[in-house]
């Protein structure tokens, strides 16, 4: 029998390679972080697997260039921050139903995740 935590980190990993993938074309859902963190999940769980994943002809390029450089190119700050405060923005408006904690808590969110994202240096 194999081990259930090897085949959920299996699973998880390519739901997030999955998300990663719809990233590339929708410009909502992050690329990087999800091919990241499926990575992640792989080198934990599958060793086969994760080499797949970095010597892939495509895929691989975004983890590799990310985990050798822990720089983002300006575009994908520029995209990220954007789409994080639209969301948050649209969060706030809509389902916040003027609950000031709630703007608070999204707004603080909104803060750490931009300084995070910031402070990765700029791939040139």
């Amino acid at each position: 029998m194999k081990n259930p935590v090897r085949i959920i980190g299996i699973c998880l990993a390519f739901l997030c390679l999955t998300l990663g993938i719809v990233g590339i074309f929708v410009p909502i859902l992050p690329t990087t972080p999800f091919l990241l963190l499926a990575a992640w999940l792989l080198a934990r769980s599958s060793k086969r697997l994760h080499a797949w994943l970095l010597n892939h002809k495509i895929l691989g390029s975004y983890i590799k260039d990310f985990q050798e450089h822990k720089a983002l190119p300006i575009h994908v700050k520029v995209v990220s921050v954007s789409t994080l405060w639209l969301t948050l923005v649209c969060s706030m408006v809509w389902f916040s139903n003027g609950k000031a904690w709630l703007i608070l808590f999204l707004a603080l969110i909104g803060i750490a995740v931009t300084w995070h994202i910031l402070s990765y240096k700029t791939k040139k």
